[in-house]
């Protein structure tokens, strides 16, 4: 087999490894791929620092490097049907959310392509006339890119568009669960005319593929997102050599509900905003807070329209989200649901699986929606990464502030209220990367994305997304140098 990338070449594992990767909406076969480890990863980051450090794509002008990523990003719109049917079989999501992954693939190659011309540096005022100063931007070195299963394609791209972008080579450890998109996008970047090296792919596990990356010296910089656990793994391991690192981490998510929002348009995000994917999503909002002239009857219409959602495997077109991606973790999901209970926590819907027969092959868990949450709780503290919103009440605007960032973490979430000055205010005082007013998940190429708090450090997307990929370098010339005398 050969499903690695390692210096322009596709290559088996070296251990002869592979793994069977199978559709969670039914536990049929999409694929056997190669499967690495520390030997593969090694020669990987062989690879690429080679590539940087003789190489020609780090030397290449911002104008041909702009160019090869909008090559890529109508590579992958050719491609759309094939990549979003790749990502819908190994992540189990419906088929209509792969295409818009796609989408959002295509939209940052795009962006990046155009936005790297634009970058020059800038001229400084050196208060002198005989001296001119620069400020200019060089690419780090050997990334590591470290992806998560649930939304494979654009999460990859958010990281080897601004690395290549930059000037950067890179190392690519997908999820071991999902890496079909990674394969077909390296394939994609040679088809562009990458250089050989500078792309280079590992499949495997995050212990033996990704750890060896984390604490390489010869990598420069790690870029990760996961969970929060394994994020404090891969921030200590490349402390070792100093290692830039990149890190979105998890999120557990405030959706603020005002008595004076829309309430039918409030309910309907509420629900797109943790059910969607099966809440398999890090800007998931799985904590709504309903201020309480409103409570009742407001958490009352989201239970009746949670039980009404329809599970379903990714082509089929009456279903409105899918499963959980393992077994593992609806075991996870299971334990979190029965924490809450346990904890005093109502259920109101869900918090089993289906009894249908025709999902019995799948890892289905239905909507879930605990009541009565308050702060103590470990269902508020945690992260379930599944189908799951707990429910709390809020009297006033300070409560509501208060309680939605009583939190370690600090991603997204919103806020509804048809007081404009009043939701304006209330986004100002959340500790959170990105807040919406009167909506919820929408993000773009051009705008940040990442987390306050434990949620992770830099950003992704946007121009500081590029600026995680470079350096910044100060060059003095002086125009006409003389003796100092200093130490005459």
């Amino acid at each position: 087999m050969t499903d690695l990338l390692i210096g322009g070449r596709w290559t088996g594992a070296i251990d002869e490894r592979t793994r069977e990767i199978r559709c969670p909406a039914d536990g049929s076969l999409v694929a056997v791929v190669d499967e690495g480890g520390g030997k593969d990863a090694a020669e990987a980051v062989a690879a690429a620092r080679q590539a940087f450090d003789q190489g020609p794509w780090p030397r290449t002008p911002a104008g041909p490097r702009g160019d090869l990523l909008l090559r890529v990003a109508d590579l992958v719109a050719r491609d759309k049907d094939a990549l979003a049917r790749a990502e819908s079989l190994d992540t189990g999501k419906r088929l209509a959310e792969s295409r818009l992954d796609v989408d959002d693939a295509v939209a940052c190659f795009r962006y990046y392509g155009r936005l790297v011309r634009t970058e020059t540096g800038r001229v400084v005022d050196t208060g002198t006339a005989h001296a001119v100063s620069r400020v200019v931007h060089e690419p780090v070195g050997v990334c590591a890119l470290i992806t998560p299963w649930n939304c494979p394609l654009p999460q990859t791209s958010w990281k080897v568009a601004p690395a290549l972008a930059a000037g950067n080579t890179f190392v690519l450890k997908p999820s071991e669960l999902t890496p079909s998109t990674a394969i077909a996008l390296m394939r994609l970047l040679v088809e562009a005319g990458l250089p050989d090296g500078v792309a280079n792919l590992v499949l495997g596990p995050g212990p033996e593929a990704g750890a060896p990356l984390t604490d390489n010296p010869d990598v420069d910089m790690v870029s990760f997102t996961g969970g929060l656990r394994t994020g404090r793994r891969v921030m200590a391991a490349a402390a070792g050599t100093v290692k830039r690192t990149s890190l979105e981490l998890s999120g557990k998510n405030p959706n603020v509900v005002f008595a004076d929002a829309d309430f039918d348009t409030a309910v309907d995000h509420a629900l797109t905003a943790v059910f969607r994917h099966s809440g398999q999503v890090c800007s998931a909002g799985a904590r709504l807070m309903v201020e309480d002239s409103v409570h009742d009857a407001f958490v009352e219409a989201v239970v009746h329209r949670a039980r009404g959602i329809r599970l379903g495997g990714p082509f089929d077109e009456r279903a409105q989200t899918g499963p959980l991606i393992s077994a593992a973790h609806r075991a996870r999901v299971e334990a979190y649901v029965a924490a809450g209970l346990a904890e005093g926590a109502r259920l109101r819907c869900g918090g089993t699986c289906p009894d249908d027969p025709a999902l019995a092959d799948g890892y289905y868990f239905l909507p879930t929606v605990l009541d009565r949450c308050h702060s103590g709780m470990s269902v508020l503290a945690d992260e379930s990464f599944g189908p799951v919103l707990t429910v709390e009440r809020f009297a006033s605007e300070d409560e509501a502030v208060r309680l939605a960032n009583d939190t370690v973490y600090g991603l997204a979430g919103a806020v509804w209220s048809g007081d404009e000055e009043r939701a304006r205010r209330v986004a100002s005082r959340l500790r959170l990367g990105t807040v919406w007013i009167n909506d919820y998940h929408p993000c773009l190429p051009q705008a940040e994305w990442g987390g306050f708090k434990q949620s992770g450090t830099g950003r992704e997307l946007g121009p500081g997304g590029l600026a995680e990929y470079r350096e910044t370098k100060h060059i003095w010339r002086n125009t006409r140098p003389r003796p100092r005398g200093w130490f005459a």
